[in-house]
C-alpha cells in the first residue's frame, strides 16, 4: 500500500478587490444620514442577568453555583422553600442579557435582546428567558425582557460521546423581547443645534456638507467645528412653526459627495486586498518571481536480514523535496492614473494576491505607492 501526501506551499489563491470608483454625479451621490449621524443623541447600551428555563437537560451542571442561588432566591420570592443542596439545574441555564436602547425609544416600544450564557450549559435550544430588568451603566432600569429564546440551530450528543450541531447554541435572540420602561432624553422639538457627526471623519467632507446645507438652506448658521463635526442651528422659522423634524429630514436627504482618501487596506491572513479608487503608482519597475516547494512522501518497508533473531519490519518514509522557481522579466510600469490601471499592471505580471500584499509594500518603501497602507 502506497501513500503519498504532497504539500504546496505558495501564495494562496484569494480574492483581490481593487475597486475603481469614478466621480459621482450629483443625483448618485449618497444623502447625508448614509455617511454622517445626526443630531445629540445616541443609542445607550443596557444589560441584566437572567435565567432561562425550559431546557432538555442542556443547562447548567449542579457545580454552578450562581445558577442554584439564584432558583432559590427566585423559588423564595415566590412563596417556595426549596434547600440549596436539593435543587437540579439541568433544565435551567444562567445567561446575560444585552440590548440596546435607541435615543428616540419610548416607553412601550419593543428591543431586541441577545442572550449568552455565563455558565456551563450546553445549549439554550427550546428555552424561555425569564422576566429579566436592563439597566444602563448607572443602574437605572430602564426596559424589562422576557421571551422565548432563538438559536438558529441545534445541537444533539448522543449516548456514545457523538454530537451533531448546527450554528452556535449557547447564544441566541429574543425578538421584541424588551420593553421600554423610561422616558426618553432626547427631543427634537428642544432642538436649538442640530449636530452632524461624520462617520469617518474628513475636513473635505466636513466642508462639502457643510456647502451642500448653505445652499439649501440660506437662513442657516452653519460651524464647521472640526473633520468630524458640522453644526447647524436651526432656523428661527422652522423652531416658530414647530417643524424642526422636517428640518431635520431635510439635512439628513441633502446629498453629498465624500472625499475618499488614498488608502490600501491589506489583511494578511485572510490575503485580502482593497484599494480604495484614488490610489495611484508612479512610474516604477517590477520583478517578481514565484518560489514554490512541494514536500511529498512515501512509505517504504524495510525487511530484517535472512534468519534474523531481531531484526523486525519497519515502516521508513521515503521523503523528497522539489523546489520550483519561477522566473519572471522586468516588468515597467508607467505613471498610473487610477486603481484600474494598477490591477491591470499587477495582472500583468500574473502575480496572486499574497505576492501583491508584498508588492504594494515593497512600492510603499520605494516611494512609488501614492496611498496609505493599513494592515489589519
Amino acid at each position: 500500500m502506497r501513500e503519498r501526501t504532497g504539500r504546496l506551499v505558495r501564495g494562496c489563491v484569494i480574492v483581490l478587490l481593487l475597486a475603481s470608483f469614478a466621480p459621482l454625479a450629483a443625483d448618485a451621490a449618497p444623502r447625508i444620514k448614509d455617511i454622517c449621524r445626526i443630531g445629540g443623541g445616541r443609542s445607550t447600551p443596557l444589560v441584566g442577568y437572567g435565567l432561562v428555563t425550559g431546557l432538555d437537560g442542556s443547562g447548567d451542571s449542579k457545580g454552578t453555583q450562581f445558577t442554584v442561588q439564584s432558583v432559590v432566591n427566585m423559588l423564595t420570592r415566590m412563596g417556595i422553600t426549596v434547600p440549596q443542596n436539593k435543587v437540579r439545574t439541568k433544565n435551567v441555564a444562567a445567561v446575560m442579557v444585552s440590548a440596546s436602547l435607541p435615543v428616540t425609544a419610548r416607553p412601550g416600544t419593543r428591543l431586541d435582546v441577545t442572550v449568552s450564557s455565563i455558565g456551563d450549559a450546553k445549549s439554550l435550544q427550546g428555552g424561555t428567558l425569564l422576566l429579566t430588568p436592563l439597566s444602563d451603566p448607572d443602574g437605572v432600569v430602564c426596559a424589562l425582557a422576557q421571551g422565548p429564546v432563538s438559536v438558529g440551530g441545534f445541537k444533539i450528543g448522543a449516548a456514545g460521546g457523538e454530537e451533531v450541531s448546527q450554528n452556535y447554541t449557547l447564544v441566541g435572540r429574543v425578538p421584541d423581547g424588551a420593553t421600554v420602561e423610561v422616558e426618553p432624553a432626547f427631543a427634537a422639538a428642544d432642538l436649538e443645534f442640530v449636530d452632524i457627526s461624520l462617520l469617518n471623519p474628513d475636513y473635505t467632507t466636513a466642508s462639502r456638507v457643510c456647502d451642500v446645507i448653505r445652499e439649501r438652506y440660506a437662513d442657516a448658521e452653519i460651524e464647521c467645528v472640526d473633520a468630524g463635526l458640522v453644526r447647524v442651528a436651526v432656523p428661527a422659522s422652522f423652531r416658530e412653526s414647530g417643524e424642526i423634524v422636517a428640518f431635520i429630514a431635510g439635512l439628513e436627504n441633502a446629498r453629498v459627495e465624500p472625499d475618499v482618501p488614498a488608502i490600501v487596506v491589506i489583511n494578511e491572513r485572510t490575503g485580502t486586498i482593497v484599494a480604495g479608487g484614488n490610489v495611484t503608482i508612479g512610474a516604477v519597475a517590477i520583478a517578481h518571481g514565484n518560489l514554490s516547494i512541494e514536500i511529498s512522501s512515501r512509505p517504504l518497508i524495510s525487511q530484517p536480514t535472512p534468519f534474523s533473531r531481531t531484526g523486525q519490519t519497519v515502516v521508513v518514509p521515503d521523503t523528497q523535496i522539489n523546489v520550483d522557481i519561477e522566473h519572471q522579466q522586468l516588468y515597467a510600469m508607467e505613471e498610473t492614473a487610477n486603481v484600474a490601471d494598477v490591477a491591470r499592471g499587477l495582472n500583468a505580471l500574473g502575480v496572486s494576491p499574497r505576492d501583491t500584499i508584498a508588492i504594494f509594500q515593497a512600492l510603499k518603501e520605494a516611494g512609488a505607492l501614492r496611498a496609505q497602507i493599513r494592515i489589519i
